[in-house]
């Protein structure tokens, strides 16, 4: 059978119609980024005097308690109302007892921002071990491996801390089996039934995290994350895993890192009706940089497709390095 060609098949219809001028282009544009999508990561570091460049994050900054309202400014005047801190304390433990310390430097960064910008900006905190840790992993180590229950535990009370100082939405990254519940049964304990959790539910073993590692002093010390960090090549143990966050209570549904794994935002925005975030990684912004810095590619371009193809994929929301950037650019 002789094939019909496109013009015979559809004669009246010529898609190009819609792309003839900006303003036609903006009015049919079907996926829009807004500064209100956007949350911005905040590296504080105990003990510093002044911002401090992270050399394989280039324009990120580690920043002391007394400069951090400021930066809170900045991002705010932008249009960005949310941020995510992750603290990077001066003492390491094995128990990593200064993770929970309630003079601790995430602890002090919440109840400043609170003190300093009331509700107007909701406030994320990464809740985690790696960083508090001697050894650098995410969990509790016993015998070199890494203790689940007794992990668990730890991460409870790291979020019941965040969430005293007045955290709106603590973000367990740990992949501990059962950490979802554990916060919960937590707050639920302790009076902070409207503290929300955004559970980084699906958190792949990815090589992308390693500008990240630099930033925050957390790399860890022997192995490697791949007994707790899911493997990049398995979709339905990622899909299980965001069923088990659901069923344990959690508020928003997280996937990290964002581009390679544009298909797994699709899916979870197909099965559940949970906000979900994605987190554009440090070494997603650390390729972009680098190959803007080179002159092979338009930064700002770059980063918009890059950060509208989260969204279109089913993102309500999007972690980026690049959130003071690309409100910036949005803003024009």
């Amino acid at each position: 059978m002789k094939k019909s060609n496109s013009s015979n098949a559809f004669p009246n219809v010529r898609l190009r119609r819609l792309r003839t001028t900006p303003a036609m282009r903006d009015l049919l544009q079907e996926t829009r980024l807004s500064a209100k999508d956007l949350i911005a990561p905040v590296f504080v570091q105990e003990g510093l005097k002044k911002p401090e460049e992270i050399s394989s994050m280039p324009d990120i900054q580690r920043f002391p308690l007394s400069r951090l309202a400021g930066e809170v400014d900045r991002i705010m005047d932008l249009g960005i109302n949310a941020i995510i801190l992750f603290g990077v304390p001066s003492h390491k433990y094995a128990d990593a007892t200064s993770a929970f310390d309630e003079n601790g430097i995430v602890q002090k960064s919440i109840q400043l921002v609170r003190k300093q910008f009331g509700s107007r900006v909701a406030l994320v905190t990464d809740v985690c071990l790696c960083q508090y840790t001697t050894h650098g992993h995410c969990g509790i180590v016993v015998d070199k491996r890494i203790d689940n229950d007794r992990s668990i535990d730890t991460l409870s009370k790291v979020a019941i801390s965040h969430a005293k100082a007045g955290a709106d939405i603590v973000a367990p990254s740990a992949m501990m089996d059962g950490q979802v519940k554990a916060i919960r049964r937590g707050f639920d304990g302790a009076g902070f039934t409207d503290v929300s959790i955004m559970g980084y539910s699906v958190k792949q073993a990815s090589p992308l995290y390693a500008p990240f590692r630099d930033a925050a002093h957390s790399a860890p010390d022997f192995g490697d994350r791949r007994t707790y960090q899911l493997p990049f090549s398995n979709a339905k143990e990622a899909m299980r895993e965001i069923e088990m966050d659901i069923a344990e209570g959690v508020d928003i549904v997280m996937i990290k890192p964002a581009i390679p794994y544009l298909d797994l935002i699709y899916k979870a925005r197909q099965t559940t009706n949970l906000p979900i975030c994605a987190y554009s990684v440090s070494g997603e912004y650390a390729l972009i940089k680098a190959a803007a810095m080179n002159g092979w590619i338009d930064e700002n371009s770059v980063m918009t497709e890059f950060l509208t193809s989260i969204k279109r994929a089913g993102a309500d929301m999007i972690i980026t390095y690049q959130a003071k950037k690309m409100a910036q650019l949005l803003s024009k």
